[in-house]
């Protein structure tokens, strides 16, 4: 076996070992019920308001859009925070300094940050469908809907998340690019029917993939009446596979020419300068 291959593999088992601690901390585990308490207030409100036309009520729309919002949100800002932190404080060095240890490393983020998208979107799905109506499975077809979209959200997602990763200075700088997602997602469809907006706001939610995993996951949990709230009153498979794929290119094009450039300007030098700034900030 390749040492490249050796690698990868202890990749995926630093990955398991990862996600194992996760599950088992409580600092992440309250992390988890949070993020599903935060999710289900706008849901829980919007429980009994009828969405116009579309025969569920706007909590059961929103359900699997805030499920498809949860997992491009992990896998972007997750991946990004991940990279910056461990940049700063020098475990990216060390893997650097072990032969293909920067495979490894890379490798073992990716299962740690899908099983922690996974993660978050099945606590707030499990608790959701008890909350409103009208969400469920449609058979076969959904299942099959629900294990093309999920790996293409992600194959789309993390990529953006390891090049804004490598990109930012700090992973307060990461914290500070909240504010343009909060806004994306403001325009994505996730609260209210992107079909109901202005259409220059449709052009710029359906230019980025938040959108398109909501509705790929609207497409697989919502009865089929539900359709009539879309644009185009399509659920658009085709389209929202040509878009996910699209972000997916894009981002394994762009990614490996990025974090290899990360990776050779990484040195003890340039960590102990970002160890002395910090300190200056501190002091």
């Amino acid at each position: 076996m390749s040492p490249v291959w050796c690698a990868a593999r202890a990749g995926v088992r630093r990955g398991v070992i990862e996600l194992r601690q996760s599950f088992t901390t409580g600092q992440d585990l309250f992390g988890y019920v949070l993020w599903t308490v935060l999710l289900m207030v706008p849901l829980f409100l919007g429980r009994n308001d009828p969405l116009k036309g579309a025969g569920i009520s706007t909590g059961a729309f929103m359900l699997p859009s805030m499920l498809g919002m949860t997992l491009a949100f992990t896998g972007m800002m997750t991946t990004a925070q991940l990279l910056a932190t461990e940049r700063e404080d020098g475990t990216l060095l060390r893997a650097k300094a072990v032969p293909n240890g920067m495979v490894g490393h890379l490798v073992g983020k990716i299962v740690m940050v899908s099983g922690t998208a996974l993660a978050s979107m099945a606590l707030p799905f499990a608790v959701g469908v008890f909350l409103v109506d009208g969400v469920a499975p449609r058979g076969g077809g959904a299942l099959l809907t629900l294990l093309w979209v999920v790996p293409l959200g992600l194959l789309a997602t993390l990529p953006i998340g390891a090049v804004i990763g490598s990109l930012v200075a700090s992973p307060r700088t990461v914290g500070l690019l909240m504010l343009p997602v909060m806004g994306l997602i403001a325009v994505s469809g996730i609260y209210y029917p992107l079909s109901k907006m202005p259409e220059w706001l449709q052009i710029v939610g359906q230019v980025f993939p938040v959108y398109w995993l909501g509705l790929g996951l609207r497409a697989a949990l919502l009865p089929a009446a539900a359709v009539a709230a879309e644009v185009g009153d399509s659920w658009r498979a085709a389209e929202t596979a040509a878009a996910l794929g699209a972000w997916a290119v894009a981002g394994l094009l762009l990614a490996p020419s990025v974090l290899r450039r990360m990776a050779r300007r990484e040195s003890g030098a340039a960590m102990a300068e970002r160890h002395r700034k910090a300190m200056q900030r501190i002091g």
